[in-house]
């Protein structure tokens, strides 16, 4: 009772301490008000009006504006709603305080500037005098353009910012002109190393710059600054309250974590369906194939997502039969549409169609082109419901009632040709272009996820798009990373691309294995460099949350490069299948992303803060919490051959080359192929023929070893291996459901603990949690306690330790 009674008395002292202020002010003395609100406090400093809202004890949003004006805002990326945070607030001299106990946010009563803290220390800062508001007119709209700049701490280094191409791990020193485009996708949120996180919650065309004067974020349009502020602790829990904020990861079927095959494009329905047939014949896995553009005819037909082509004659069969092979297939569909497409006709009733200069430019498709025929294509308003609304309805009609898997939106950014500034002023369902430019990708994949789910909860939502936005990561949405051209440098830049994003809350990413264009090789099926480059990028794909072939000028499917035998097809295929081994782990972290705000792609840092090695290496990361990648990312298997101007490439495997790794401090790691242990914190080379990509595993992880299979659910898991890698203390849960539908979010799903006590030397399998259609209640696991050889590579391990029958009850394995 006695703190009850100090809590009312202190909350009625900071109630007439505001009203006291208020009448100092007005006898011209100069203190400064505020007003407590139920979230936070408002005030006015320097002819700005400052609130500071929590939404939750360790998320804080701030908002200014100036003095005299109005903030009304529907934020479209944010989704939480604030709740009840009970938090403190005093007076400090110049400084009004307060504390949600899990952070405290002080504000300058002379400056009107912010600072951030937690756990007693000091996080960020804004900088003094740091808010800036110019006014601008949007398209005869009077708004201001919004700047505000931050101090950070000289060697802080700072991630996310979404994806661009530099092969930059860290942000610091980068000057960034956000607006969205093919390759580079911007999500105006960092992840700093002191485990804070900033999502700037505006959807203009935006700088963010870092420089030794501080960093900022500087955007064409608002009506105020907005941001939110959050504290996780580490990481993990700065993405965690990312997800929160701005929506939660859904569960993608396990058939999206297979391998896909792709290429631009499939010319005929025959010809898709032999590829299929092709990879069944060869033994090679697959999952999903993927039917690129122009399956709907000419340009002027474009993305009427209808099989007008006659090539695909009878798309009804072409789908049954991919599922009776057991794949899977998705399909290219546009954020535009052609002049003669329904779609155009009612959206531009709707006045939902944009005049601006995008992709196709020309109507006729045959070379060379006759610019003298434009294509009339116009990109669609995804702001507007009713647009979206029709979007989805011809996309139901024509696409997704014949069963297909997924969709493919391609050019989500959207694709913007002859750029004028001009186009920014058009006026969209939400205000100008200008305004909402940023969040176009976020719309228009929203839209489709959303009434897909309304419209069906038998088969998840699974979209594959070029672009991303805040808050996409709730749409079962996976980005991949554009049309980026064919090169070692685009390989090794691929890495710190799909760190960033998974930096930025969103955890579904990939690239076309290979690369898009291949402007950079003539013949490239049989370019020794371009050969032994796609082998390389394969296996990167591997460790990616979805491993996908595709790109133009060349047919990219297995059996383009060779047969059995040929080094090459042996090395794609040896990566093909080791990726199904790894399925149970894989779909398993999927299940720790979606229900534990996890990672699939982890950046060092997430794992190793402490080592300062790590905090801006850009050529390793942690694929789930027990797998060290380490891409090859040169050349190393080609040399010309000396000729004068005769001189051609070759493939020389004669002799094995090695790349140097560094293996994070404070574990000891394990190599996978070799099971040789090793001490963290320190460099070593490894040998790398063409079928070796160095790959780690951290001592004290378990993984469970999936069978050999042609698809994903060609067999039950009734007979998994189980690999523990002594060394310390771990723990791996094995997630299991339907594989596909959203029943698991009623309950249908089990879980089965794996606990390996080093010290004691035993494996506990716990009492399986839940149950779902189809379970099995009885199975083995065979145990192999990983040493030297045994338990090493990718293939099942012949001498396992023990094989343990589990009925669902806790069992206890000692190693022998």
């Amino acid at each position: 009772m006695k703190n009850t009674k100090n809590e009312k008395y202190q909350d009625m002292k900071t109630k007439l301490s505001g009203l006291l202020a208020l009448v100092l002010i007005s006898f011209g003395v100069h203190a400064q008000a505020y007003q407590k609100t139920t979230l936070g406090i408002k005030t006015q400093i320097k002819g700005h009006e400052i609130e500071l809202q929590f939404y939750s004890p360790d998320i804080v949003r701030v908002i200014k504006y100036p003095s005299g004006h109005s903030f009304d805002k529907q934020s479209l990326s944010v989704v939480l709603e604030p709740g009840e945070t009970s938090f403190k607030v005093k007076q400090q001299g110049d400084e009004l305080v307060l504390d949600s106990k899990k952070m405290q946010v002080r504000l300058d009563l002379n400056s009107g500037s912010i600072a951030f803290s937690a756990e007693g220390k000091p996080l960020l800062s804004e900088k003094e005098a740091g808010a800036s508001f110019s006014e601008f007119d949007d398209a005869g709209t009077k708004t201001f353009s919004v700047k505000q700049a931050f101090v950070l701490d000289k060697e802080e280094t700072i991630y996310g910012l979404g994806q661009q191409q530099e092969a930059k791990m860290s942000k610091r020193n980068v000057k960034l002109n956000m607006v969205q485009g093919n390759t580079e996708d911007y999500i105006p949120f960092l992840l700093s190393i002191k485990a804070y996180g900033l999502f700037w919650d505006n959807y203009s065309p935006t700088v963010f710059e870092d420089n030794a004067g501080g960093c900022y974020f500087d955007s064409q349009v608002g009506e105020g600054i907005d941001y939110y502020f959050m504290y996780g602790g580490n990481a993990d829990g700065v993405i965690a309250r990312m997800r929160e904020l701005t929506g939660q990861v859904p569960m993608f079927p396990l058939w999206t974590y297979g391998f896909w095959q792709s290429r631009e494009r499939y010319k005929s329905q025959e010809e898709l369906l032999t590829v299929v047939r092709k990879y069944r014949e060869l033994g090679v896995p697959l999952d999903g194939i993927i039917q690129d553009w122009q399956y709907w005819g000419n340009n002027y037909l474009w993305n009427a997502m209808d099989f007008l082509n006659p090539n695909f004659h009878n798309p009804q069969r072409m789908i049954d039969e991919v599922h009776q092979l057991n794949a899977h297939i998705i399909i290219s569909i546009w954020n535009s549409f052609g002049p003669q497409t329904k779609q155009y006709k009612e959206l531009e009733k709707m006045n939902a169609l944009f005049d601006m200069t995008t992709w196709p430019l020309y109507g006729p498709e045959r070379h060379p082109i006759n610019q003298e025929y434009p294509s009339g294509v116009k990109v669609y308003d995804p702001y507007n419901p009713k647009a979206r609304e029709l979007y989805w309805r011809y996309l139901d009609k024509g696409l997704f009632s014949l069963g297909m898997d997924g969709f493919w939106i391609d050019s989500s950014e959207p694709d913007h040709f002859n750029f004028k500034p001009s186009d920014f002023d058009q006026q969209t369902y939400l205000g100008s272009f200008r305004k909402v430019r940023n969040a176009f990708p976020l719309m228009t994949v929203g839209g489709v996820a959303q009434q897909q789910r309304a419209k069906s909860s038998d088969k998840r939502v699974f979209i594959l798009t070029r672009s991303a936005f805040a808050g996409q990561q709730r749409y079962g949405a996976n980005l991949w990373s554009g049309d980026v051209v064919a090169s070692w440098q685009a390989l090794h830049a691929q890495i710190t691309a799909g760190l960033n994003v998974s930096l930025s809350g969103i955890p579904h990413w990939n690239s076309d294995i290979g690369g898009f264009f291949l402007w950079n090789f003539r013949n490239p099926l049989s370019h020794p460099d371009y050969r032994e480059l796609h082998v390389r990028w394969m296996q990167f794909g591997c460790f990616c949350p979805m491993m996908r072939s595709h790109g133009e000028g060349s047919p990219r499917e297995i059996y383009q490069f060779g047969q059995k035998g040929n080094p090459i097809y042996d090395a794609l295929e040896k990566y093909i299948q080791l990726r199904y081994r790894l399925l149970p782990y894989i779909y398993s972290a999927s299940h720790e992303v979606s229900a534990g705000q996890s990672s699939m792609m982890r950046a060092l840092m997430m794992d190793f803060p402490q080592d300062p090695a790590v905090l801006d290496l850009n050529s390793e990361y942690m694929f789930g919490k027990a797998l060290l990648v380490c891409p090859v990312t040169e050349p190393m298997y080609t040399s010309y051959v000396p000729g004068g101007r005769d001189s051609v490439l070759k493939e020389d495997f004669s002799k094995v080359k090695t790349k140097e790794v560094y293996l994070p401090r404070g574990t000891d790691w394990y190599d996978f192929w070799t099971g040789e242990i090793m001490t963290g914190g320190n460099r070593v080379s490894k040998e790398v023929p063409l079928d070796i990509m160095p790959l780690y595993v951290r001592a004290g992880s378990i993984l469970p070893w999936g069978p050999k299979v042609q698809y994903a659910t060609e067999k039950n898991w009734d007979q998994l291996e189980i690999r523990v890698y002594p060394g310390a203390d771990g723990e791996f849960v094995l997630y299991e459901d339907e594989f596909d539908n959203y029943n698991y979010e009623n309950g249908a799903y089990s879980s089965i603990s794996f606990k390996w006590n080093d010290k004691q030397k035993t494996l506990t399998i716990g009492a399986r949690q839940g149950d779902f259609a189809g379970m099995l209640s009885n199975r083995s696991f065979r145990i192999v306690f990983v040493e030297g050889s045994k338990g090493s590579g990718p293939d099942s391990s012949e001498n396992y330790d023990q094989e343990v029958k589990y009925s669902g009850k806790k069992v206890v394995i000692r190693q022998r």
